[in-house]
């Protein structure tokens, strides 16, 4: 390609939620995961795992009917994820709240507008399971994931000083949550 057509390319973007993950999937879920992780996103690993466990990770989402798996996709590569966790099943008293959870967007992907179509895609998800209330927490040095859920609507209801140690620092956490209307 000439660069004209390079930049003149308008990439293809998609989000949805797999019913099943294929190997191929799984392989660029891990591939985004692991990116994300090295530039500070990991939705708790600091540092990529073996990428057997991160597979192992992947598999294992997919088995648990509680949790809901949202993928974004960039030119059909994933390069984003989010899943929605629906409470246990005898938490009458919750039953009506759902949590957001593994929420990345990959480095390379970063500035296609992903991450508001990923949350946008989750809160439709959470309604459609009939929840009235998403909540989620994210790391204060999270500051893409931080605006795209604020500009999204989300409130901050506090902040937890110990939330994540980091080496011998402790990172301090942010807890949001949504109404879904």
């Amino acid at each position: 390609m000439t660069p004209r057509k390079l930049s003149s390319h308008v990439p293809r973007i998609s989000v949805e939620s797999p019913s099943r993950l294929s190997s191929v999937d799984i392989d660029e879920l891990c591939d985004s995961a692991e990116g994300a992780i090295r530039s500070g996103g990991g939705f708790g690993w600091l540092t990529p795992p073996p990428r057997s466990v991160m597979e192992d990770y992947w598999r294992g989402v997919q088995m648990i009917p509680e949790r809901h798996l949202i993928v974004a996709r960039l030119d059909k590569v994933i390069a984003g994820s989010c899943q929605i966790v629906s409470p246990p099943r005898n938490n009458e008293a919750q039953a009506f709240m759902c949590q957001l959870t593994t929420f990345f967007v990959a480095p390379w992907a970063r500035g296609h507008g992903l991450a508001q179509m990923i949350v946008a895609e989750a809160e439709a998800l959470a309604k459609s399971k009939g929840f009235t209330m998403i909540s989620l927490d994210v790391r204060s040095t999270q500051d893409r994931a931080i605006q795209s859920f604020e500009a999204r609507g989300f409130v901050r209801y506090a902040v937890n000083d110990y939330y994540a140690r980091v080496g011998s620092d402790y990172v301090s956490g942010f807890y949001y949550h949504k109404e879904l209307t």
